[in-house]
Protein backbone atom coordinates (compact mmCIF):
# COMPACT_ATOMS: atom_id res chain seq x y z
CA UNK A 1 0.00 0.00 0.00
CA UNK A 2 2.68 2.19 0.82
CA UNK A 3 4.33 1.34 -2.66
CA UNK A 4 1.55 2.57 -4.34
CA UNK A 5 0.76 5.89 -2.94
CA UNK A 6 5.05 6.88 -3.32
CA UNK A 7 4.43 5.75 -6.82
CA UNK A 8 1.15 7.82 -7.19
CA UNK A 9 3.14 10.90 -5.83
CA UNK A 10 6.31 10.22 -8.19
CA UNK A 11 3.61 10.19 -11.01
CA UNK A 12 2.05 13.34 -9.79
CA UNK A 13 5.67 15.06 -9.51
CA UNK A 14 6.34 14.13 -12.76
CA UNK A 15 3.39 15.54 -14.53
CA UNK A 16 3.72 18.71 -12.94
CA UNK A 17 7.59 19.46 -13.06
CA UNK A 18 7.31 20.47 -16.85
CA UNK A 19 4.91 23.00 -16.27
CA UNK A 20 6.25 24.63 -12.89
CA UNK A 21 9.00 25.06 -14.67
CA UNK A 22 7.78 26.96 -17.57
CA UNK A 23 5.91 29.17 -15.42
CA UNK A 24 9.30 30.17 -13.54
CA UNK A 25 10.85 30.48 -16.78
CA UNK A 26 8.24 32.44 -18.28
CA UNK A 27 8.28 34.61 -15.23
CA UNK A 28 11.65 35.29 -15.40
CA UNK A 29 11.26 36.55 -19.35
CA UNK A 30 7.97 38.64 -18.50
CA UNK A 31 10.78 40.74 -15.58
CA UNK A 32 13.25 41.63 -18.11
CA UNK A 33 10.59 42.48 -20.36
CA UNK A 34 9.12 44.51 -17.83
CA UNK A 35 12.62 46.19 -16.84
CA UNK A 36 14.09 46.72 -20.38
CA UNK A 37 10.66 48.38 -20.86
CA UNK A 38 10.67 50.37 -17.94
CA UNK A 39 14.15 51.72 -18.92
CA UNK A 40 13.31 52.13 -22.35
CA UNK A 41 10.01 54.73 -20.57
CA UNK A 42 12.68 56.65 -18.45
CA UNK A 43 14.69 57.89 -21.84
CA UNK A 44 11.64 58.76 -23.85
CA UNK A 45 8.01 58.63 -21.86
CA UNK A 46 5.55 57.77 -24.26
CA UNK A 47 3.22 60.82 -24.77
CA UNK A 48 -0.78 59.92 -24.13
CA UNK A 49 -2.66 61.36 -26.73
CA UNK A 50 -4.87 64.86 -25.69
CA UNK A 51 -8.38 64.48 -26.12
CA UNK A 52 -9.69 67.38 -27.45
CA UNK A 53 -13.54 68.21 -27.52
CA UNK A 54 -14.96 68.16 -30.90
CA UNK A 55 -16.23 71.70 -32.16
CA UNK A 56 -18.79 71.72 -34.89
CA UNK A 57 -20.95 74.67 -35.70
CA UNK A 58 -23.07 74.01 -32.46
CA UNK A 59 -20.69 75.86 -31.04
CA UNK A 60 -21.21 79.47 -32.65
CA UNK A 61 -24.95 78.49 -32.21
CA UNK A 62 -24.52 78.37 -28.50
CA UNK A 63 -22.37 81.62 -28.71
CA UNK A 64 -25.38 83.19 -31.19
CA UNK A 65 -27.90 82.24 -28.01
CA UNK A 66 -26.42 83.68 -25.20
CA UNK A 67 -25.84 86.90 -27.61
CA UNK A 68 -29.61 86.57 -27.88
CA UNK A 69 -30.05 86.14 -24.13
CA UNK A 70 -27.62 89.14 -23.26
CA UNK A 71 -24.94 87.28 -21.88
CA UNK A 72 -22.19 89.25 -23.76
CA UNK A 73 -18.93 88.82 -21.96
CA UNK A 74 -19.53 85.32 -21.68
CA UNK A 75 -20.07 85.08 -25.46
CA UNK A 76 -17.03 87.23 -25.94
CA UNK A 77 -15.16 85.18 -24.44
CA UNK A 78 -16.56 81.94 -26.04
CA UNK A 79 -16.05 83.58 -29.60
CA UNK A 80 -12.34 84.57 -29.09
CA UNK A 81 -11.91 80.78 -28.20
CA UNK A 82 -13.48 79.63 -31.09
CA UNK A 83 -11.60 81.91 -33.23
CA UNK A 84 -8.45 80.47 -32.82
CA UNK A 85 -9.33 76.95 -33.32
CA UNK A 86 -7.95 75.46 -37.06
CA UNK A 87 -11.27 73.28 -37.44
CA UNK A 88 -13.38 76.50 -37.80
CA UNK A 89 -11.36 78.16 -40.24
CA UNK A 90 -14.13 78.72 -43.03
CA UNK A 91 -16.26 80.35 -40.34
CA UNK A 92 -13.45 82.71 -39.04
CA UNK A 93 -15.43 85.38 -41.04
CA UNK A 94 -18.71 84.78 -38.84
CA UNK A 95 -16.80 84.15 -35.65
CA UNK A 96 -15.22 87.56 -36.48
CA UNK A 97 -18.38 89.49 -37.14
CA UNK A 98 -20.43 88.22 -33.83
CA UNK A 99 -17.17 88.69 -31.62
CA UNK A 100 -17.60 92.66 -32.61
CA UNK A 101 -21.11 93.25 -31.99
CA UNK A 102 -20.54 91.60 -28.95
CA UNK A 103 -17.79 93.74 -28.01
CA UNK A 104 -20.06 96.56 -29.49
CA UNK A 105 -22.25 95.59 -26.92
CA UNK A 106 -19.74 95.94 -24.15
CA UNK A 107 -18.30 99.39 -25.17
CA UNK A 108 -15.14 97.65 -26.28
CA UNK A 109 -15.82 99.69 -29.80
CA UNK A 110 -11.79 99.84 -30.36
CA UNK A 111 -11.72 96.07 -30.06
CA UNK A 112 -14.29 95.83 -31.95
CA UNK A 113 -13.42 97.34 -34.62
CA UNK A 114 -10.66 95.30 -35.12
CA UNK A 115 -13.10 92.34 -35.65
CA UNK A 116 -14.78 94.12 -38.16
CA UNK A 117 -11.65 94.26 -40.41
CA UNK A 118 -10.74 90.96 -39.93
CA UNK A 119 -14.22 89.84 -41.26
CA UNK A 120 -14.07 92.32 -43.97
CA UNK A 121 -10.10 91.05 -45.14
CA UNK A 122 -11.45 87.68 -45.08
CA UNK A 123 -13.21 88.11 -48.09
CA UNK A 124 -16.25 85.97 -46.84
CA UNK A 125 -19.20 88.51 -48.78
CA UNK A 126 -21.78 86.89 -46.41
CA UNK A 127 -20.33 89.12 -43.44
CA UNK A 128 -17.85 91.75 -45.41
CA UNK A 129 -21.00 94.06 -46.13
CA UNK A 130 -22.44 93.78 -42.55
CA UNK A 131 -18.73 94.16 -41.11
CA UNK A 132 -18.76 97.14 -43.09
CA UNK A 133 -21.47 98.46 -41.63
CA UNK A 134 -20.55 97.97 -38.24
CA UNK A 135 -17.04 99.40 -38.65
CA UNK A 136 -18.46 102.55 -39.85
CA UNK A 137 -20.43 103.31 -37.18
CA UNK A 138 -17.98 102.17 -34.44
CA UNK A 139 -14.86 103.95 -35.65
CA UNK A 140 -17.59 107.44 -36.30
CA UNK A 141 -17.87 106.89 -32.39
CA UNK A 142 -13.90 106.44 -31.87
CA UNK A 143 -13.34 109.49 -34.51
CA UNK A 144 -10.15 107.05 -35.78
CA UNK A 145 -9.94 108.48 -39.16
CA UNK A 146 -7.60 105.90 -40.17
CA UNK A 147 -9.87 103.15 -40.01
CA UNK A 148 -12.71 105.63 -40.95
CA UNK A 149 -11.26 106.01 -44.30
CA UNK A 150 -10.40 102.65 -44.32
CA UNK A 151 -14.10 101.97 -44.22
CA UNK A 152 -15.43 104.45 -46.64
CA UNK A 153 -13.06 102.99 -49.77
CA UNK A 154 -14.54 100.16 -49.37
CA UNK A 155 -18.16 100.63 -48.22
CA UNK A 156 -21.22 100.98 -51.07
CA UNK A 157 -23.74 103.65 -49.83
CA UNK A 158 -26.77 101.75 -51.24
CA UNK A 159 -25.60 98.72 -49.22
CA UNK A 160 -25.98 100.75 -46.20
CA UNK A 161 -29.64 101.08 -44.14
CA UNK A 162 -31.04 104.76 -44.38
CA UNK A 163 -30.33 105.62 -41.54
CA UNK A 164 -26.53 104.77 -42.01
CA UNK A 165 -26.32 106.68 -45.17
CA UNK A 166 -26.18 110.02 -43.53
CA UNK A 167 -23.18 109.20 -41.69
CA UNK A 168 -21.48 108.14 -44.82
CA UNK A 169 -22.59 111.23 -47.04
CA UNK A 170 -20.92 113.55 -44.35
CA UNK A 171 -17.79 111.70 -44.18
CA UNK A 172 -17.62 111.24 -47.73
CA UNK A 173 -18.04 115.63 -47.90
CA UNK A 174 -15.60 115.78 -45.24
CA UNK A 175 -12.42 113.60 -47.47
CA UNK A 176 -13.39 115.86 -50.64
CA UNK A 177 -13.47 119.07 -49.17
CA UNK A 178 -10.17 118.39 -47.61
CA UNK A 179 -8.93 116.95 -50.90
CA UNK A 180 -10.18 120.29 -52.09
CA UNK A 181 -12.93 118.95 -54.39
CA UNK A 182 -15.43 121.78 -53.07
CA UNK A 183 -18.21 120.92 -55.99
CA UNK A 184 -18.05 117.45 -54.92
CA UNK A 185 -17.92 118.00 -51.27
CA UNK A 186 -21.35 120.28 -51.51
CA UNK A 187 -22.98 117.24 -53.00
CA UNK A 188 -22.42 114.81 -50.01
CA UNK A 189 -23.62 117.75 -47.72
CA UNK A 190 -26.08 118.58 -49.80
CA UNK A 191 -27.53 114.71 -49.19
CA UNK A 192 -27.35 114.71 -45.95
CA UNK A 193 -30.84 114.69 -44.53
CA UNK A 194 -32.21 117.24 -42.80
CA UNK A 195 -33.75 115.09 -39.86
CA UNK A 196 -29.84 113.19 -39.19
CA UNK A 197 -27.97 114.11 -36.51
CA UNK A 198 -25.10 115.20 -38.66
CA UNK A 199 -27.32 117.96 -40.45
CA UNK A 200 -25.82 120.98 -38.76
CA UNK A 201 -22.38 119.87 -39.29
CA UNK A 202 -23.26 119.19 -42.85
CA UNK A 203 -24.52 122.78 -43.08
CA UNK A 204 -21.77 124.28 -42.05
CA UNK A 205 -19.33 122.69 -43.59
CA UNK A 206 -21.15 123.46 -47.28
CA UNK A 207 -20.88 126.88 -45.61
CA UNK A 208 -17.00 126.51 -45.44
CA UNK A 209 -16.54 124.39 -48.81
CA UNK A 210 -18.40 127.28 -50.89
CA UNK A 211 -16.24 130.24 -48.75
CA UNK A 212 -13.16 128.13 -49.57
CA UNK A 213 -14.18 128.24 -53.19
CA UNK A 214 -14.88 131.89 -53.17
CA UNK A 215 -18.91 131.92 -53.63
CA UNK A 216 -18.85 133.71 -50.48
CA UNK A 217 -22.66 134.99 -51.46
CA UNK A 218 -23.84 131.50 -50.78
CA UNK A 219 -21.82 130.89 -47.99
CA UNK A 220 -23.38 133.54 -45.91
CA UNK A 221 -26.47 132.20 -47.18
CA UNK A 222 -25.73 128.84 -45.72
CA UNK A 223 -24.62 130.14 -42.58
CA UNK A 224 -27.61 132.43 -41.87
CA UNK A 225 -29.85 129.67 -42.76
CA UNK A 226 -27.83 127.49 -40.11
CA UNK A 227 -27.99 130.38 -37.28
CA UNK A 228 -31.71 130.34 -37.67
CA UNK A 229 -32.43 126.64 -37.41
CA UNK A 230 -30.55 127.48 -34.03
CA UNK A 231 -32.73 130.27 -33.12
CA UNK A 232 -34.21 128.78 -29.98
CA UNK A 233 -31.07 127.32 -28.57
CA UNK A 234 -29.09 128.89 -26.01
CA UNK A 235 -27.11 132.42 -26.51
CA UNK A 236 -23.86 130.26 -26.14
CA UNK A 237 -25.11 127.26 -28.53
CA UNK A 238 -21.79 126.08 -30.16
CA UNK A 239 -23.06 125.56 -32.89
CA UNK A 240 -24.93 129.18 -33.35
CA UNK A 241 -21.95 130.66 -32.39
CA UNK A 242 -19.52 129.14 -34.88
CA UNK A 243 -22.26 129.53 -37.72
CA UNK A 244 -22.04 133.72 -36.42
CA UNK A 245 -17.92 133.72 -36.60
CA UNK A 246 -18.07 131.86 -39.95
CA UNK A 247 -20.77 135.02 -41.06
CA UNK A 248 -17.74 136.95 -39.61
CA UNK A 249 -14.77 135.74 -41.17
CA UNK A 250 -17.06 135.60 -44.68
CA UNK A 251 -17.70 139.26 -44.78
CA UNK A 252 -13.97 139.78 -43.90
CA UNK A 253 -13.40 137.34 -47.04
CA UNK A 254 -15.49 140.20 -49.01
CA UNK A 255 -13.85 142.85 -47.40
CA UNK A 256 -16.65 144.00 -45.78
CA UNK A 257 -14.63 145.94 -43.04
CA UNK A 258 -17.81 147.39 -41.18
CA UNK A 259 -20.30 144.30 -41.69
CA UNK A 260 -17.19 142.18 -40.39
CA UNK A 261 -16.69 144.49 -36.81
CA UNK A 262 -20.54 143.87 -36.43
CA UNK A 263 -20.78 140.19 -36.82
CA UNK A 264 -17.73 139.47 -34.87
CA UNK A 265 -19.92 142.07 -31.96
CA UNK A 266 -22.31 139.27 -31.84
CA UNK A 267 -20.28 136.82 -30.32
CA UNK A 268 -21.34 136.38 -26.77
CA UNK A 269 -18.64 137.44 -23.81
CA UNK A 270 -19.15 134.19 -22.00
CA UNK A 271 -18.35 131.86 -25.12
CA UNK A 272 -14.62 129.99 -25.62
CA UNK A 273 -14.68 131.21 -29.63
CA UNK A 274 -15.06 135.18 -27.73
CA UNK A 275 -11.65 135.93 -27.74
CA UNK A 276 -10.93 134.58 -31.11
CA UNK A 277 -13.39 136.72 -32.24
CA UNK A 278 -11.88 139.81 -30.81
CA UNK A 279 -8.48 139.39 -32.03
CA UNK A 280 -10.17 138.95 -35.55
CA UNK A 281 -12.24 141.56 -34.92
CA UNK A 282 -9.14 143.86 -34.47
CA UNK A 283 -8.07 143.27 -37.79
CA UNK A 284 -11.32 144.47 -39.01
CA UNK A 285 -11.17 147.60 -37.60
CA UNK A 286 -7.18 148.38 -38.42
CA UNK A 287 -8.45 147.53 -42.01
CA UNK A 288 -11.76 150.28 -41.76
CA UNK A 289 -9.29 152.75 -40.16
CA UNK A 290 -11.23 152.69 -36.60
CA UNK A 291 -7.98 152.59 -34.67
CA UNK A 292 -9.20 153.48 -31.35
CA UNK A 293 -11.64 150.94 -31.26
CA UNK A 294 -8.52 148.41 -32.58
CA UNK A 295 -6.45 149.22 -29.54
CA UNK A 296 -9.50 148.90 -27.32
CA UNK A 297 -9.77 145.37 -28.47
CA UNK A 298 -5.97 144.89 -28.22
CA UNK A 299 -6.29 146.12 -24.27
CA UNK A 300 -8.45 143.19 -24.23
CA UNK A 301 -6.43 140.76 -25.62
CA UNK A 302 -3.22 140.95 -23.23
CA UNK A 303 -5.10 141.72 -20.09
CA UNK A 304 -3.95 138.75 -17.73
CA UNK A 305 -6.54 136.42 -17.94
CA UNK A 306 -5.06 135.92 -21.42
CA UNK A 307 -1.11 135.95 -20.77
CA UNK A 308 -1.03 131.76 -21.94
CA UNK A 309 -2.79 132.74 -25.28
CA UNK A 310 -0.61 132.18 -27.89
CA UNK A 311 -0.86 135.44 -29.84
CA UNK A 312 2.03 137.43 -31.03
CA UNK A 313 0.17 139.01 -34.31
CA UNK A 314 -2.02 140.82 -32.04
CA UNK A 315 1.36 142.50 -30.50
CA UNK A 316 1.83 143.37 -34.16
CA UNK A 317 -1.31 144.69 -34.85
CA UNK A 318 -1.22 147.31 -32.08
CA UNK A 319 2.07 148.12 -32.56
CA UNK A 320 1.03 148.97 -36.49
CA UNK A 321 -2.20 151.04 -35.19
CA UNK A 322 0.22 153.25 -33.06
CA UNK A 323 2.83 153.38 -35.71
CA UNK A 324 -0.05 155.11 -37.95
CA UNK A 325 -1.25 157.38 -35.54
CA UNK A 326 2.40 158.49 -34.66
CA UNK A 327 2.36 156.87 -31.14
CA UNK A 328 5.69 155.75 -30.99
CA UNK A 329 6.94 155.74 -27.29
CA UNK A 330 3.78 153.43 -26.79
CA UNK A 331 4.97 151.35 -30.20
CA UNK A 332 8.16 151.07 -28.60
CA UNK A 333 6.65 149.48 -25.43
CA UNK A 334 4.65 146.74 -27.68
CA UNK A 335 7.71 145.89 -28.93
CA UNK A 336 9.72 145.39 -26.18
CA UNK A 337 6.52 143.25 -24.83
CA UNK A 338 6.86 141.30 -27.95
CA UNK A 339 10.17 140.88 -27.61
CA UNK A 340 10.32 139.78 -24.49
CA UNK A 341 7.17 137.06 -24.92
CA UNK A 342 8.02 135.68 -28.09
CA UNK A 343 11.66 136.18 -29.07
CA UNK A 344 12.58 133.29 -26.72
CA UNK A 345 10.04 131.30 -27.65
CA UNK A 346 11.13 130.68 -30.97
CA UNK A 347 14.93 129.55 -29.59
CA UNK A 348 12.75 127.20 -27.00
CA UNK A 349 10.89 125.36 -29.79
CA UNK A 350 13.88 125.26 -31.98
CA UNK A 351 16.21 123.75 -29.27
CA UNK A 352 13.57 121.61 -28.64
CA UNK A 353 13.26 120.37 -32.66
CA UNK A 354 17.21 120.04 -32.64
CA UNK A 355 17.49 117.69 -29.95
CA UNK A 356 17.49 113.74 -30.08
CA UNK A 357 13.43 113.37 -29.18
CA UNK A 358 11.03 111.10 -30.37
CA UNK A 359 7.95 111.09 -31.42
CA UNK A 360 6.54 110.16 -28.40
CA UNK A 361 8.79 113.19 -26.22
CA UNK A 362 6.36 115.63 -28.89
CA UNK A 363 3.13 113.50 -27.69
CA UNK A 364 3.70 114.05 -23.37
CA UNK A 365 4.56 117.64 -23.68
CA UNK A 366 1.04 118.22 -25.42
CA UNK A 367 -0.59 115.83 -23.24
CA UNK A 368 0.58 117.67 -20.24
CA UNK A 369 -0.87 120.88 -21.58
CA UNK A 370 -4.40 118.72 -22.73
CA UNK A 371 -4.43 117.60 -19.33
CA UNK A 372 -4.23 120.48 -17.46
CA UNK A 373 -6.39 122.21 -19.55
CA UNK A 374 -9.33 119.67 -19.71
CA UNK A 375 -8.54 117.30 -17.22
CA UNK A 376 -8.83 119.21 -13.99
CA UNK A 377 -5.09 118.52 -12.88
CA UNK A 378 -2.34 120.67 -11.75
CA UNK A 379 -0.26 122.77 -14.93
CA UNK A 380 3.03 120.42 -14.95
CA UNK A 381 5.83 122.33 -16.46
CA UNK A 382 7.13 120.97 -19.63
CA UNK A 383 10.40 121.86 -21.67
CA UNK A 384 8.22 124.19 -24.04
CA UNK A 385 6.42 126.95 -23.02
CA UNK A 386 2.69 126.38 -22.11
CA UNK A 387 1.53 129.13 -24.40
CA UNK A 388 2.94 127.17 -27.60
CA UNK A 389 1.87 123.46 -26.24
CA UNK A 390 -1.52 125.27 -25.73
CA UNK A 391 -1.56 126.27 -29.10
CA UNK A 392 -0.66 123.16 -30.29
CA UNK A 393 -3.75 121.07 -28.64
CA UNK A 394 -6.18 123.85 -30.62
CA UNK A 395 -5.17 122.53 -33.58
CA UNK A 396 -7.61 120.42 -35.60
CA UNK A 397 -5.72 116.69 -36.48
CA UNK A 398 -3.98 116.96 -33.22
CA UNK A 399 -7.39 117.90 -31.13
CA UNK A 400 -8.80 115.22 -32.64
CA UNK A 401 -6.11 112.37 -32.20
CA UNK A 402 -6.22 113.43 -28.65
CA UNK A 403 -9.83 112.88 -28.39
CA UNK A 404 -9.22 109.88 -30.28
CA UNK A 405 -6.53 108.62 -27.67
CA UNK A 406 -8.92 109.81 -24.47
CA UNK A 407 -11.35 107.20 -25.86
CA UNK A 408 -9.10 104.42 -26.04
CA UNK A 409 -7.57 105.13 -22.34
CA UNK A 410 -11.81 104.73 -21.23
CA UNK A 411 -11.78 101.84 -23.25
CA UNK A 412 -8.73 100.44 -21.78
CA UNK A 413 -9.53 101.61 -18.27
CA UNK A 414 -13.21 99.75 -18.27
CA UNK A 415 -11.09 96.35 -18.93
CA UNK A 416 -9.13 97.29 -15.82
CA UNK A 417 -11.81 98.40 -13.08
CA UNK A 418 -13.90 95.26 -14.22
CA UNK A 419 -12.66 92.30 -12.87
CA UNK A 420 -14.68 89.91 -14.20
CA UNK A 421 -13.75 90.67 -17.95
CA UNK A 422 -10.24 90.87 -16.43
CA UNK A 423 -10.04 87.62 -15.91
CA UNK A 424 -11.09 86.61 -19.01
CA UNK A 425 -8.92 85.69 -22.01
CA UNK A 426 -11.11 88.24 -23.42
CA UNK A 427 -9.78 90.89 -21.26
CA UNK A 428 -6.28 89.99 -21.54
CA UNK A 429 -6.61 89.85 -25.47
CA UNK A 430 -8.47 93.38 -25.25
CA UNK A 431 -5.87 94.73 -22.65
CA UNK A 432 -3.12 94.34 -25.40
CA UNK A 433 -4.53 94.95 -28.28
CA UNK A 434 -5.51 98.63 -26.78
CA UNK A 435 -1.70 99.08 -25.68
CA UNK A 436 -0.63 98.58 -29.07
CA UNK A 437 -2.90 101.38 -30.21
CA UNK A 438 -2.15 104.06 -27.49
CA UNK A 439 1.31 103.52 -28.02
CA UNK A 440 0.90 103.89 -31.99
CA UNK A 441 -1.91 106.64 -32.11
CA UNK A 442 0.58 108.35 -29.35
CA UNK A 443 3.81 108.07 -31.70
CA UNK A 444 1.48 109.65 -34.33
CA UNK A 445 -0.05 112.47 -32.67
CA UNK A 446 4.09 113.62 -31.70
CA UNK A 447 4.47 113.38 -35.33
CA UNK A 448 1.71 115.98 -35.78
CA UNK A 449 3.18 117.78 -33.37
CA UNK A 450 6.44 117.95 -34.21
CA UNK A 451 5.27 119.43 -37.65
CA UNK A 452 2.94 121.89 -35.84
CA UNK A 453 6.30 122.67 -33.71
CA UNK A 454 8.18 123.09 -36.97
CA UNK A 455 5.64 125.54 -38.85
CA UNK A 456 5.38 127.62 -35.53
CA UNK A 457 8.93 128.25 -35.25
CA UNK A 458 9.09 129.78 -39.30
CA UNK A 459 6.30 131.90 -38.26
CA UNK A 460 7.64 133.00 -35.54
CA UNK A 461 10.64 133.88 -37.34
CA UNK A 462 8.78 135.60 -40.04
CA UNK A 463 6.74 137.80 -37.62
CA UNK A 464 10.20 138.34 -36.12
CA UNK A 465 11.35 140.01 -38.76
CA UNK A 466 8.40 141.89 -38.83
CA UNK A 467 8.57 143.22 -35.51
CA UNK A 468 12.13 144.34 -36.41
CA UNK A 469 10.46 145.80 -39.83
CA UNK A 470 8.10 147.69 -37.71
CA UNK A 471 11.07 149.29 -35.27
CA UNK A 472 12.35 150.61 -38.25
CA UNK A 473 9.61 152.55 -39.30
CA UNK A 474 9.17 153.90 -35.79
CA UNK A 475 13.13 154.99 -35.96
CA UNK A 476 12.32 156.46 -39.56
CA UNK A 477 8.44 158.11 -38.09
CA UNK A 478 10.56 159.42 -34.89
CA UNK A 479 13.25 161.19 -37.31
CA UNK A 480 10.52 162.50 -39.89
CA UNK A 481 8.31 164.01 -36.42
CA UNK A 482 11.33 165.50 -35.22
CA UNK A 483 12.64 167.40 -38.69
CA UNK A 484 8.84 169.11 -38.77
CA UNK A 485 9.90 169.78 -34.85
CA UNK A 486 12.55 171.59 -36.11
CA UNK A 487 11.02 173.57 -39.10
CA UNK A 488 8.24 174.38 -36.06
CA UNK A 489 5.37 172.71 -37.65
CA UNK A 490 2.58 171.95 -35.97
CA UNK A 491 1.86 168.56 -35.13
CA UNK A 492 -1.79 167.70 -35.74
CA UNK A 493 -3.49 166.29 -32.58
CA UNK A 494 -6.85 165.73 -33.88
CA UNK A 495 -7.70 162.43 -35.66
CA UNK A 496 -10.14 161.41 -38.34
CA UNK A 497 -11.20 158.15 -37.35
CA UNK A 498 -13.92 156.71 -34.90
CA UNK A 499 -15.50 160.43 -34.31
CA UNK A 500 -18.18 158.83 -32.14
CA UNK A 501 -19.29 160.16 -28.32
CA UNK A 502 -19.97 159.60 -25.47
CA UNK A 503 -23.69 159.29 -26.46
CA UNK A 504 -23.35 156.49 -28.70
CA UNK A 505 -21.90 154.69 -26.52
CA UNK A 506 -24.09 154.78 -23.78
CA UNK A 507 -26.95 154.33 -26.14
CA UNK A 508 -25.36 151.20 -26.95
CA UNK A 509 -24.93 149.67 -23.59
CA UNK A 510 -21.31 151.01 -22.36
CA UNK A 511 -21.16 152.88 -19.94
CA UNK A 512 -18.29 155.54 -19.09
CA UNK A 513 -16.66 156.48 -15.41
CA UNK A 514 -14.23 159.23 -14.42
CA UNK A 515 -10.60 157.82 -15.76
CA UNK A 516 -6.98 159.02 -16.06
CA UNK A 517 -4.71 158.11 -19.09
CA UNK A 518 -5.82 157.54 -22.48
CA UNK A 519 -7.64 153.66 -21.25
CA UNK A 520 -10.20 152.96 -19.35
CA UNK A 521 -11.21 149.40 -18.24
CA UNK A 522 -14.50 148.12 -17.00
CA UNK A 523 -14.64 144.61 -14.35
CA UNK A 524 -15.03 142.26 -17.41
CA UNK A 525 -11.32 143.12 -19.29
CA UNK A 526 -13.71 145.88 -21.93
CA UNK A 527 -11.02 148.10 -22.75
CA UNK A 528 -12.05 151.50 -24.33
CA UNK A 529 -9.17 153.58 -26.47
CA UNK A 530 -9.52 157.57 -25.78
CA UNK A 531 -6.52 158.68 -27.07
CA UNK A 532 -6.28 160.87 -30.26
CA UNK A 533 -4.03 160.85 -33.40
CA UNK A 534 -0.72 162.81 -32.91
CA UNK A 535 0.00 162.35 -37.14
CA UNK A 536 0.06 165.55 -38.43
Amino acid sequence: MRKKIFLFLITISIAITPDVFAQRATSKTVKKTAQKKAAQTKKAPAKKPVARRPVTKNSIAAAVSQIRGGQYLAAANNLLALSRRNELKKDRAQIKFLLGVTLMELNLNQVAAFQFVDAIKSGDQRFVRRALEKLLIVTDKLGDETLLNYTIQRIDVNSLPKQNQDLLFFRLGEIKQKAKQYSEANKYYSRVSSKSRYHLNALYNLGLTQAEAGQTELALSTFRRLVNTRASASVTDTTKVAAQMAIARTLYQKKDWDGSIEAYSQIPRDHTLWHDAVFEQSWAMLRAARFRSALSNAQTLHSSYYDDFYIPESLLLRSIVYLYICKYDEMEKVLSLYDKQYASVEKQIRGFISGRNTAESYYQEVEKAYAYRFGGGKQVKGRLPYLVTRQITNEGNVRRSLGYIQKVVQEKKLIEEDSRIRSLSIGAYSLKLLNNRLKGAKLNTGNMVKAHLQNMATELADLNEQASFARYEMINGKKETLKKRIVEKDINDSTQTDERNRSFYAKNGYEYYPFQGEFWLDEIGNYHYLGKQSCE
